[in-house]
């Protein structure tokens, strides 16, 4: 069965050639950036990158500096894990697809390993029509393409979607992939966006000053209250969670997205993978060293006015030793 890609032509560039071209460029721009300000891509030991899922127009950039990260050399599988957002579920979903389909290519799904999955009992199956409606794996589909075209009949993803689960969940699921993670020869891929900011995401979050406790929801009756432009403190709310990433902490993550509410889409794949990283970093025999980088940050737009709306961007990586 064929996972068709539903949303080429709409989110992203459906022509085969055009659709090549900009992947292309993104690329070569990241490359160019990267290599001016430290050293070369890809980085020695990347095993899990997390990069936005918008249009490509306005996420694919930052995109692209994530993917550049990967060095593709021993690399056979992909598990991409990406929030649900079309369906309400408690749980995680396996696909039923044996074939996903991009613009530039088909993508071949592991079905073994996704049969291991299932039979652990945690584990269900989208339908074909939910698969299609979510655009959180799609999104990163012709990016994996173009990364691996070079080797593309040698790799397979495992793509699996993540609903809306509890913290003990996280840490199950973080529990029953931490195997995979530490496979060298396994990518995992995390699908989020950052903070979702404006009245139409009910979300207006903000705080005057660096390390303010006291932020203020934004409103007609508080815009009086703006000191700062409003895409500075979304960008230091957005690098306070990154921080706590960086900490490589699962509970400090937690606490952080509580006391904030910060509108992180992808906050239980994410969730799912600081939990997995938690299990191999404390592992009896062979604990693993782990770095998290957030390699690019960037914002749909910059709100100035309570009336403006942005969605932010990151690039971040994970090296495993």
């Amino acid at each position: 069965m064929i996972r068709s890609a539903s949303h080429a032509g709409t989110w992203y560039i459906a022509n085969k050639t055009e659709l090549n071209e900009q992947l292309e460029t993104f690329f070569e721009r990241a490359t160019k950036e990267y290599s001016s300000a430290k050293s070369n891509f890809p980085i020695e030991g990347v095993r899990a990158i997390i990069g936005p899922h918008a249009g490509f127009q306005y996420s694919g950039p930052t995109a692209a500096f994530a993917y550049k990260t990967v060095d593709i050399s021993n690399i056979k599988r992909v598990f991409l894990l990406g929030p649900s957002h079309q369906a309400y579920f408690d749980g995680c979903n396996l696909s039923k697809c044996d074939t996903y389909e991009t613009p530039l290519g088909n993508l071949q799904v592991d079905q073994q390993v996704t049969e291991a999955l299932f039979q652990t009992e945690k584990f269900g199956y989208m339908t074909k029509t939910m698969d299609e409606r979510e655009h959180s794996l799609e999104m990163h589909l012709p990016f994996i393409y173009k990364l691996f075209e070079k080797k593309i009949n040698e790799i397979k993803i495992v793509p699996i979607l993540v609903g809306s689960i509890s913290d003990r969940k996280e840490k199950m699921y973080g529990e029953i992939l931490a195997d995979y993670l530490s496979n060298p020869e396994n990518l995992f891929i995390i699908s989020s966006d950052f903070c979702h900011w404006g009245s139409r995401f009910r979300y207006t979050y903000y705080t005057q000053e660096d390390n303010d406790d006291n932020p203020i929801l934004l409103n007609e009756r508080t815009e009086d209250k703006i000191k700062r432009p409003i895409h500075e403190s979304i960008k230091e709310l957005d690098f306070r969670g990154i921080k706590q990433l960086k900490s490589l902490s699962f509970e400090e993550f937690h606490k952080y997205l509580e006391k904030t509410g910060n509108t992180i889409c992808g906050r239980h794949p994410i969730g799912v993978l600081m939990a997995a990283l938690e299990i191999l970093k404390g592992h009896p025999t062979s604990p693993s060293k782990q770095t998290l980088v957030c390699i690019k940050y960037d914002q749909s737009s910059a709100c100035k006015r309570i009336e403006d709306s942005s969605v932010s961007y990151a690039s971040i990586y994970v090296q495993i030793e």
